[in-house]
């Protein structure tokens, strides 16, 4: 164990495909330990699949970032909004969260599979045209999810730079608390003009349902309903957008598991398992804080101590996963974390799933010599964003 006086931080950097190097040696020398966050913030840190499940799924960890001593991504307490389920506990995020299951069910995201292919093909055809090389990010693996969680909400195509833009501002941790504010500000006030015009022209989408069924019979406040909004666009485009570049490339360096993707596509929907539990892209981790004492690993966790759980340690735990560092599309990648546990689960898992296994055979069908244009060491990994990605992906075919 590592005294408290001197914990090492969180590792800010990491490669393109692989958690930082320090997750591998502390998952099986120090699995709950003390880290160092900012200032004399010491937070412990959770790298088993097994303690990540226990602590995930105990109510005596609270989400609340309000609480004194929450292990957050600023040293400043941020504003708390209405909306904001994943810093909530019940009742209060029981209550708002059960307002969107009805939009992501499984028969509601199969629903959404042929728009999903249909803008897919739109935008590669557009990326073909082109030319080569050309960049996959900006031409694909970010418009995608971006146009289809706007698409699900109700935005006007024409205001997608601008949600993409305070998205971004609002992910980047490193710009700093006030950046964060600002693009979560934008946000807000932007999805609560959009409700109000939904109010009054209702069509068939998820701003116009909450407008018309949740705020019109007093179930949420508008402001509720904005806020639930925005943490959708930021949740539903970020993130898949990393998983489809980053996806993308992990089957170009792997092309033995692509050419077995390509002889069989029965093997997609366990293939993207594979992919989300490999690449793990929510790297700062998910964060909580104790409200009484809680033994876990064998390690008691006080009252008012903060806790920070590395989903990318846990889903490379060799006690869950054999070779855990390979990439192999025949394991059975079923016990991952790479959208949570417990009552904070990715509410969208089923529309990101379905994006990736649609996109993903795509891209590699309809481009057969798709290659990267440019080496790709690990020049493209960034760090000072809450969710692990590429800016660009130069490549030709």
């Amino acid at each position: 164990m590592h005294s408290t006086t001197n914990p090492p931080p969180l590792p800010g950097a990491r490669p393109l495909l692989d958690p930082a190097a320090e997750y591998k040696r502390w998952i099986t020398e120090r699995p709950l330990d003390r880290i160092t966050l900012w200032g004399d913030l010491h937070p412990w840190l959770v790298t088993r699949n097994e303690d990540a499940r226990a602590v995930l799924s105990d109510p005596r960890f609270s989400s609340e970032n309000v609480r004194p001593g929450f292990p957050g991504l600023q040293p400043t307490t941020p504003p708390r909004t209405p909306g904001q389920l994943f810093a909530m506990d019940p009742p209060e995020h029981t209550r708002l969260r059960r307002m969107l299951i009805p939009e992501f069910t499984f028969r509601r995201v199969e629903q959404l599979r042929p728009a999903i292919r249909r803008v897919a093909g739109e935008l590669l055809d557009r990326f073909v045209e082109k030319g080569q090389p050309a960049d996959l990010v900006e031409h694909f693996t970010l418009p995608l999810p971006l146009l289809t969680i706007c698409e699900l909400l109700g935005v006007p195509y024409s205001d997608r730079d601008f949600i993409h833009q305070q998205a971004s501002a609002f992910a980047t941790v490193s710009a700093g608390p006030e950046a964060m504010r600002a693009g979560w500000a934008a946000l807000f006030g932007y999805l609560q003009e959009l409700l109000a015009a939904k109010s009054r022209a209702p069509e068939d989408d998820l701003m116009s349902r909450l407008a018309t069924e949740r705020v019109a019979t007093g179930e949420a406040t508008p402001a509720e309903a904005a806020g639930l909004a925005v943490q959708l666009l930021i949740a539903g485009h970020e993130t898949t957008a990393s998983m489809l570049s980053l996806g993308a490339v992990a089957l170009l360096r792997h092309p033995d598991q692509l050419t077995a993707l390509r002889a069989d596509p029965a093997l997609v929907p366990g293939a993207v398992e594979e992919l989300l539990r490999y690449l793990t892209v929510v790297h700062i981790g998910l964060r909580r804080i104790a409200t009484e004492d809680v033994e876990i690993g064998g390690v008691t966790i006080r009252a008012g101590e903060g806790v920070v759980i590395a989903l990318q340690a846990a889903n490379r735990d060799p006690a869950v996963f054999a070779d855990p560092d390979a990439l192999d599309f025949t394991r059975d990648a079923g016990p991952h974390l790479a959208f949570g546990h417990g009552l904070h689960h990715c509410l969208g898992q089923s529309l990101a799933r379905a994006e990736l296994q649609i996109a993903l055979p795509m891209v590699f069908h309809r481009l057969p010599g798709l290659r990267l244009a440019a080496p790709a060491p690990e020049e493209f990994a960034f760090e000072g964003r809450a969710v692990h990605g590429t800016r660009e992906l130069s490549v030709a075919w």
